[in-house]
């Protein structure tokens, strides 16, 4: 399976309607993110279960301000709609990988009992 791009208009339906979603926001000029995107292309190739998309900062500025992306390369990793994951730097093939086993393997259950006692412990600050 090949990479998805993403615009503003299609973000967040795409997002809340796929299982896992990694997006890695990128732009041309940047070196960093040249020499990452042959490794999440293989990625790609080799989980055709999670979506593999593509953000171009440059082209999609408004969706980078919202999403408060200040460096680039920049990953984030959604699960069932979820943010779980959001770094910036290029990873290593091995570390994809890694980043990948992990997703699948979150209890969502969990996480969701997470955010709800984050949201309730700020609501009561």
């Amino acid at each position: 399976m090949s990479t998805t791009n993403l615009t503003l208009s299609d973000f967040e339906s795409t997002i809340t309607d796929t299982p896992i979603a990694l997006v890695d926001f990128w732009a041309a000029w940047c070196g960093p993110c040249r020499a990452f995107a042959p490794v999440y292309e293989r990625s790609a190739a080799a989980h055709p279960d999670v979506l593999h998309a593509k953000v171009d900062t440059q082209a999609e500025q408004e969706l980078a301000a919202v999403l408060a992306i200040r460096s680039i390369p920049t990953i984030m990793a959604f699960r069932d709609g979820v943010l779980v994951y959001s770094q910036p730097g290029a990873m290593p093939p091995a570390a994809l990988e890694d980043l990948i086993a992990k997703v699948k393997g979150l209890d969502m259950a969990q996480v969701r009992a997470k955010i709800a006692e984050r949201q309730a412990a700020e609501a009561h600050s």
